[in-house]
């Protein structure tokens, strides 16, 4: 028995002579009646049954019609699933995200591939990049949002944002509009986001400077909320302040401080046309 036989079947059923089913399916009458005679051959039972008006379904064929009808439905059902994840419509796509980049992601692109391709869902897994880059090398995730700097050893990768750094605080630890110099901040309670200490670190000591970090953590959106809470100046990159700060945030104008948001997938990796359609996304 396949799908063909069934096929064959179905529209002999409907049509109830064998002529006009053979026109309908593009076939001459003798092989149609052999491939009938073989599916009837191969369940054990006769399906149809000849009349003055053609051909009618037994008893028995009519059951087997429904069960036929199924299994067509599912093998169309099948082909038109498969396709669609040979061209990137369909399918489940994991991907890591770091808190930090809230503000940036999901964007628009997003909104739109989920439109075009309403299939298509996403799994997502949150952790610092680190945690990110350990997954992609685990195989956990297929596509990872990291924020630099990273180990790029095995990666691929495509870089899709750049920011500055901002300072969020309330009015009563800082009441200027911008940073210019980092000696500003030198006796200021800094919110340190653990992630980018050696970055801040290397920069306060160019400049001479010893910062004061009255509290430190590893979320910019914990960094964030301590200081609108008044317990100093968070420095955290600018998207992630524009969605979460309530304090004020202030521009620091350290060309050093640049970070960048970078879609990262392993290089050993098949790209499948889902993950391929998400990278041309970015």
């Amino acid at each position: 028995m396949n799908i063909k036989q069934l096929k064959y079947f179905l529209v002999v059923a409907e049509e109830r002579q064998i002529t006009s089913a053979a026109k309908k399916l593009y076939i001459a009458q003798p092989p149609l009646s052999y491939q009938l005679k073989q599916l009837e051959k191969e369940v054990g039972v006769q399906l149809f049954v000849r009349t003055a008006h053609g051909i009618e379904l037994t008893e028995e064929g009519k059951v087997f019609q429904k069960y036929a009808e199924k299994i067509v439905a599912l093998s169309i059902s099948a082909q038109s699933q498969i396709h669609q994840i040979k061209e990137g419509e369909l399918g489940k796509i994991r991907i890591g995200v770091i808190s930090s980049c809230g503000g940036v992601v999901p964007n628009e692109q997003f909104k739109k591939l989920v439109k075009y391709y309403p299939n298509v869902s996403f799994e997502i897994h949150e952790a610092n990049t680190f945690g990110i880059v350990e997954q992609l090398q685990d195989g956990i995730l297929d596509l990872g949002i990291v924020r630099t700097p990273f180990n790029l050893e095995g990666l691929n990768f495509k870089d899709f944002h750049q920011e500055p750094m901002v300072a969020v605080t309330r009015e009563e630890f800082f009441e200027r509009k911008e940073i210019r110099h980092l000696s500003e901040l030198k006796d200021s309670p800094i919110i340190l986001y653990r992630r980018f200490q050696e970055i801040f670190n290397r920069s306060f000591r160019h400049q001479g400077i010893r910062p004061f970090y009255s509290v430190t953590c590893d979320d910019a959106r914990t960094a964030i909320h301590w200081a609108d809470k008044g317990l100093g100046i968070a420095l955290v990159p600018e998207s992630i302040a524009l969605t979460y700060a309530k304090s004020k945030i202030i521009p620091v104008k350290h060309t050093n401080w640049i970070t960048h948001l970078n879609l990262v997938w392993r290089k050993d990796r098949e790209v499948t046309p889902l993950i391929e359609k998400i990278i041309e996304m970015f």
